[in-house]
């Protein structure tokens, strides 16, 4: 510096403006020194450094150049050149020489968490990557981990400005507990939930979840920190806090999908009108479907046994045993699932009579598909109900329905004696007087 000194006066500067003037000149070159820096080692040493990881077949370093962990580094070479160089040409301005160094310490504590925050994005990308890992919620930690890291770095830095040690700063904390429970409530509740959540495997993205007091119903698509989201089966996004989770119950249906097998269960309501003792007739034409032959043989030897066993006349049907046209229709919903290729034949299948009530007499068909793909699952159901609602009156059973206005109408018109075709021809007429 005494050299620029001398220079100057040579040059005829004022006395009183040389010190100003070695000042500016010393910034000057500390930020031409800095940028100089900062350039050599990100178009030079980086650079370098990516063409090497091209050409190389290591996946971590291909997410390290992604998410440009080694460029966010780079930024420490400036501060370098500010901390070693500041000491030696402003040696005459301390006061100078400490704010920068106090700068040039914030401005690193920013460059770390900048660094950490990159190779948590590695972490994350390197884990999406593994099929084991690929559905947990590791998204919700790792906010967890920045959130603690920007925490600590905000009482580095003002450590750092206000001359203090850290360790008084975090015991003054205390106070302050109160203000940082009711500002990161949602915070801290979303990252006790997200570890249970992880630890319990409860929450998976992809999994089909069902929560109606948050009106959700639909693919999980993000588990963050402190929220939840779901993408409805109307394509609407439905955003849940975390913590509601754990405190409220919700369904999941991974077990189902992971099962291979979803379930229906679904009744068909029989007119009890239409229930009756079979008859010769009815008999007959049951023995001719090839799926109640070897139930009708078994049975029917079953119920000859017992009434022979019994010794009663069999003339009366109060008397003995006896097939039905509603046991025979469940003996052949039973035979008829039992043989169809798309109902899975390892889990329950259950054809149960339940109460009779005021809709008729309910038969639930319970059973599994073979598939959990919710179009396919739809269509085999309705396969399945379509042949057996059809199939009913082969059995001469109805299905209940209640009165409809086609109904009423008709049952009028037979009382009084006329039809719909009279009606007409009636309205017709006097249409035509009318003209």
């Amino acid at each position: 510096m005494n050299i620029l000194n001398d220079l100057l006066l040579e040059w005829g500067l004022p006395t009183a403006a040389i010190e100003p003037t070695v000042f500016v000149a010393n910034i000057v070159f500390v930020v031409v020194i800095a940028f100089l820096a900062n350039f050599i080692t990100k178009q030079g040493i980086i650079r370098v450094i990516d063409a090497l990881i091209d050409r190389s077949r290591v996946k971590v370093l291909f997410l390290l150049k992604k998410h440009r962990v080694l460029l966010k580094f780079s930024h420490i070479a400036p501060a370098i050149v500010f901390y070693r160089l500041t000491p030696v040409l402003f040696a005459e301005w301390p006061t100078f020489i400490e704010a920068v160094r106090v700068a040039v310490h914030v401005y690193l504590i920013v460059v770390t968490y900048l660094v950490i925050d990159a190779i948590l994005k590695v972490f994350l990308s390197a884990f999406a990557e593994v099929e084991r890992t690929r559905d947990l919620p590791l998204k919700g930690l790792v906010q967890a981990v920045k959130l603690v890291v920007i925490i600590l770095g905000t009482i580095l830095a003002a450590a750092v400005v206000l001359g203090k040690s850290p360790m008084i700063l975090m015991s003054g904390l205390g106070a302050l507990t109160a203000v940082f429970l009711l500002v990161f409530k949602d915070a801290i509740l979303g990252f006790v939930a997200g570890i249970q959540l992880s630890a319990n495997n409860m929450i998976q993205i992809g999994d089909w979840i069902e929560m109606p007091k948050q009106n959700a119903d639909g693919d999980v698509i993000d588990v963050s920190l402190t929220t939840v989201k779901v993408q409805n089966w109307d394509k609407t996004i439905t955003t849940i806090p975390s913590y509601l989770l754990i405190s409220d119950s919700f369904r999941n249906w991974r077990g189902m999908s992971e099962s291979g097998g979803r379930r229906v269960k679904r009744a068909i309501n029989i007119d009890v009108r239409s229930i009756r003792f079979l008859d010769e007739e009815l008999l007959k034409r049951c023995e001719s479907i090839h799926l109640l032959r070897p139930y009708l043989d078994r049975v029917l030897a079953e119920i000859q046994e017992h009434n022979n066993e019994a010794k009663l006349d069999t003339g009366d049907l109060i008397n003995g045993r006896h097939l039905t046209n509603i046991g025979t229709f469940r003996a052949y919903c039973a035979a008829y699932i039992r043989q169809h290729k798309k109902v899975h034949q390892e889990m329950t299948q259950i054809v149960r009579q339940l109460a009779p009530g005021e809709h008729g007499l309910p038969i639930e068909i319970y059973l599994f598909t073979n598939t959990t793909a919710w179009v396919a699952y739809e269509g085999i159901q309705s396969d399945i109900f379509d042949h057996l609602i059809a199939i009913l009156p082969f059995f001469g059973l109805r299905v209940f329905q209640e009165p409809s206005g086609a109904d009423i109408t008709e049952l009028s018109n037979a009382l009084a004696g006329r039809s719909d075709t009279e009606d007409f021809l009636l309205a017709a007429g006097r249409s035509d007087s009318s003209n």
